[in-house]
């Protein structure tokens, strides 16, 4: 593989608009979307205190950046209105944008196999091959599942389990993943559906797992700082192939 520098994050709001849209069109792709609920988050201000997120029951497969909703933590919409983000939506990413701003974008979704990690009595992602080493010392856990998070305790709550990490495991529930831009977030959100899916189906072999020692599994992931670049290239071939077989999705 080939050394490429870190690029800056998107920083213009009809990028981001853009940008943001275009995740949620290729969750779908993947199969990690859910009917139509679970939801990603844009902040648009330097203190992460006005963002983009999705409107309330709108199917992944149909949002454009137009349909992004602009908020702000300070002003908490109306829950009733045709405009309104889901309950559980505002809960959450309004209280990570507000008390954890260094979260630029947050990603949420019951992607399969990351998902099937989060049900396990120890969800622990542990170091067995380059991909799960690249999130070694990078998650959280949450192991106190209480139902929907449709409150401002429970935002709260997952900003505590977050911590300093960008990956939070939530048990019995799926993963939230937080990056510095869109590009940076859905790479993460990618690989880690990649590292859960090869811990799923190491352990589904009733084998033995060959764990990394802590050095070589740190080593790995400081090694794949590397490669920061290589997400927003990813990203960048993922839009083109909306654009030749979604042509709409730009708005």
């Amino acid at each position: 593989m080939n050394m490429a520098s870190p690029l800056e994050p998107v920083t213009d709001p009809a990028a981001l608009r853009q940008d943001l849209a275009a995740a949620f069109r290729l969750c779908h792709r993947f199969g990690w979307s859910e009917s139509v609920g679970n939801h990603f988050s844009a902040a648009i201000s330097n203190d992460g205190r006005r963002f983009l997120l999705n409107r309330r029951w709108q199917h992944f497969a149909t949002i454009k950046p137009g349909d992004l909703l602009e908020l702000d933590v300070d002003a908490p919409p109306d829950m009733d209105g045709p405009d309104a983000p889901d309950r559980s939506a505002w809960a959450v990413h309004g209280t990570l944008h507000r008390e954890a701003p260094q979260a630029r974008v947050v990603l949420h979704c019951h992607s399969p196999y990351a998902t099937a990690l989060a049900c396990l009595k120890d969800p622990t992602l542990l170091p067995i091959d380059n991909n799960t080493a690249r999130f070694f010392g990078r998650v959280g856990y949450d192991l106190e599942f209480g139902g929907i998070s449709d409150s401002d305790a429970e935002g709260a709550h997952l900003v505590k389990a977050l911590g300093d990490k960008s990956v939070l495991v939530m048990g019995n529930h799926g993963v939230t993943i937080t990056g510095e831009s869109v590009a940076d977030a859905f790479e993460d959100l990618y690989f880690f559906e990649k590292a859960a899916q090869t811990l799923v189906l190491a352990r589904s072999t009733g084998q033995p797992l060959s764990i990394l020692d802590d050095t070589i599994a740190m080593n790995t992931a400081e090694g794949w700082r590397a490669y920061r670049g290589m997400g927003v290239r990813h990203f960048e071939y993922l839009k083109s192939t909306l654009d030749r077989e979604e042509p709409d999705w730009r708005g």
